[in-house]
């Protein structure tokens, strides 16, 4: 793509030496904002910006202690956070991967899974190295638990996200496959912008994040899939690291300031696969949160660190979808698994298919002004 300019490590290195900044030879840093509203950049050359992070605070002249997650990473100078994305420099915080992508495609909104907004539509999905969990089964290991300095990284600047987005007929953009939270600074500023170009923002998250970065964040994010991770504190310490109270006062905030929530819940054997504690977590969604919230329950596969374990039976997955439809949830998914009948959507009323899946095709859509085209129920999500 013309515009786009990959960068070796070698490059990435001597780059970073050329102006000084030597402790920060292990990252990558872009875009430097001034103090002045945030607004004003300081270009360095044709290859990068420098970028200072948000929701931080100095500690003394060595130590800056970073807000945006749970982690409160508190870092002396030339120190790099949990999430491998951001470092501290003369008492400053920077982000080191502002419009640095190591990943890019364009997706159906299905994938992200997104279920019940504008189905068949395509979302421009970008990624940058890191992220604040370590979860033992992660998909996107290569580039989720990787420094920036270890992707093959490409910068993409917010106007031109924007005008690929466009130009590929897109309707949203996706903030996905690591997590975006780590590249909050690069996701705030393209929501802005694609907002203003009638393009909707789609935060696909593992919500783990603080109140106050979080709720600027909504004000730009049109919808979100959550990944519960399980519900269970010891599960998620020990095969996340994450807390489970931060992911769920998190899922609620969003939920709560109208951004359109679909939760998603990997189902992992032996780890996170009782059925009482599943049917608590759909009691939590359905009493905190609504019964028109979709849960994705989705099929683990052996990955990562977790090669040792076996595909979740596609029993333990049907039982997980019986228990949350009976606890009266109405709209319950199963995810990777082809062709079964719970890829569809429902409506609640007379129970008809409105949405017919094939994969992450749309074979029929019964949805008409928002409401079901049998018996005229509304049916939840953003459809226009």
């Amino acid at each position: 793509m013309s515009g786009i300019r990959t960068l070796s490590r070698r490059q990435f290195i001597k780059i970073l030496y050329s102006f000084g900044l030597g402790t920060l030879a292990s990252g990558y840093i872009t875009n430097l904002f001034h103090k002045k509203n945030h607004t004003e950049a300081l270009a360095l050359d044709t290859i990068g910006y420098v970028h200072e992070a948000l929701f931080y605070e100095k500690v003394d002249d060595n130590t800056v202690k970073c807000f945006l997650c749970p982690h409160e990473c508190i870092l002396p100078d030339g120190q790099r956070s949990f999430c491998r994305a951001r470092e501290a420099h003369k008492a400053k915080l920077y982000s080191l991967v502002y419009e640095l992508v190591c990943s890019m495609h364009i997706d159906p909104i299905e994938k992200k899974p997104i279920y019940h907004m504008l189905p068949g539509s395509r979302s421009f999905s970008i990624a940058t190295a890191g992220c604040n969990s370590r979860c033992k089964y992660c998909q996107n290991w290569q580039i989720s638990q990787s420094p920036p300095e270890n992707t093959r990284n490409e910068i993409l600047t917010v106007p031109r996200l924007i005008e690929l987005a466009r130009k590929n007929d897109c309707k949203s953009i996706a903030y996905t496959y690591s997590e975006p939270t780590i590249f909050y600074e690069y996701m705030l500023d393209a929501s802005k912008w694609a907002r203003i170009n009638d393009i909707k923002n789609v935060y696909v998250t593992g919500s783990y994040i603080n109140k106050e970065p979080l709720n600027l964040l909504c004000k730009h994010i049109d919808a979100v899939n959550a990944d519960l991770k399980g519900f269970d504190d010891n599960y998620l310490r020990s095969t996340c690291g994450q807390q489970l109270k931060p992911v769920l006062d998190a899922i609620q905030i969003m939920y709560n300031e109208g951004v359109w929530v679909e939760i998603t819940n990997l189902i992992v054997p032996t780890l996170n696969d009782d059925m009482n504690m599943i049917k608590d977590m759909c009691v939590w969604i359905r009493d905190t949160l609504s019964p028109d919230v979709p849960l994705h329950f989705s099929r683990f596969w052996p990955m990562y660190k977790l090669n040792n374990l076996y595909p979740t039976p596609i029993e333990t997955l049907e039982k997980a979808l019986d228990i949350a439809l009976s606890t009266g949830l109405n709209h319950v998914y199963l995810g990777n698994i082809p062709d079964h009948r719970a890829n569809h959507t429902y409506c609640k009323k007379c129970k008809k298919i409105i949405i017919k899946r094939l994969g992450y095709l749309i074979a029929e859509n019964h949805i008409t002004n928002s409401r079901c085209a049998y018996c005229q129920e509304k049916i939840p999500g953003i459809w226009k």
